[in-house]
């Protein structure tokens, strides 16, 4: 179309719908109309991020992500450093931290599973306040005695499963949060802001304290309990209905 060809873009459309089984009617040049002049669609400011109407869902969106890297980063950066200042051997706190990741293998094909069954507000709440018991395990492994080492690796287990599995589910709930005209930017400002919170941020206030695992995963834990909060009190659910949740918002010319 973008060449003045009609008759060879609906050509191409119709080889596509026969490739898909001929589930809709074929495409005819006079469907097309006469009004067949493109025009680049200008791209809203970064402010549009902010206007009424859409500043709500931006905040969750960045919550949400940022909640979720912080445990992340913290697991990812910190705790193999955390576990060998409270204590633990060197092969154990790296055993641990390979157990932590391998379950997310499962855990995230069971998020992108559940996720399209319950909605991703419900999914990610399920996968942030999951997370507190295994992060409470974790945190308190040290005054289990000769159990230490189980209770350490049940809270690994459960926090893989959950908390680190939530990717799946906040990256595409993130993206729901914009328009169409507003997803790109939208997005990888979300994720931006998010990972410096959860990625800079946080360790480098934490670090002095990963000799503490009272404060160390009672942190996460609190951070956990607000990111599961924010989608089921501020959200709203994107799955079948995500225009209606972004239509709101203004225009790109609009203050």
């Amino acid at each position: 179309m973008s060449r003045g060809d009609s008759r060879a873009a609906v050509d191409t459309v119709n080889r596509m719908i026969a490739r898909c089984g001929r589930r809709v009617l074929p495409l005819t040049v006079a469907a097309l109309g006469t009004d067949l002049q493109t025009t680049g669609e200008e791209l809203p400011s970064f402010m549009a991020l902010f206007r009424r109407g859409q500043l709500r869902w931006t905040i969750v969106g960045i919550i949400c992500s940022a909640t979720a890297l912080t445990a992340y980063y913290c697991s990812a950066v910190l705790l193999p450093k955390a576990l060998v200042d409270q204590g633990a051997a060197v092969s154990l706190s790296f055993g641990l931290s390979t157990l932590l990741f391998i379950v997310t293998i499962p855990g995230k094909f069971f998020t992108a599973f559940i996720m399209e069954i319950i909605g991703r507000r419900w999914t990610i709440t399920y996968c942030l306040g999951g997370a507190i018991p295994g992060l409470a395990l974790m945190g308190l492994a040290h005054r289990a005695g000769v159990y230490a080492t189980v209770a350490m690796s049940a809270g690994a287990m459960i926090t893989g499963l959950t908390v680190l599995s939530s990717f799946p589910a906040v990256r595409v709930y993130l993206s729901e949060q914009f328009p169409t005209t507003l997803r790109g930017r939208g997005h990888f400002f979300g994720e931006a802001t998010g990972r410096f919170f959860a990625g800079v941020l946080t360790p480098f206030l934490l670090e002095p304290y990963a000799g503490s695992a009272t404060i160390f995963f009672g942190t996460i834990a609190v951070v956990v309990a607000i990111g599961a909060c924010v989608p089921v009190l501020f959200g709203k659910e994107t799955v079948g209905q995500l225009e209606t949740v972004t239509e709101a918002v203004p225009a790109p010319g609009e203050a």
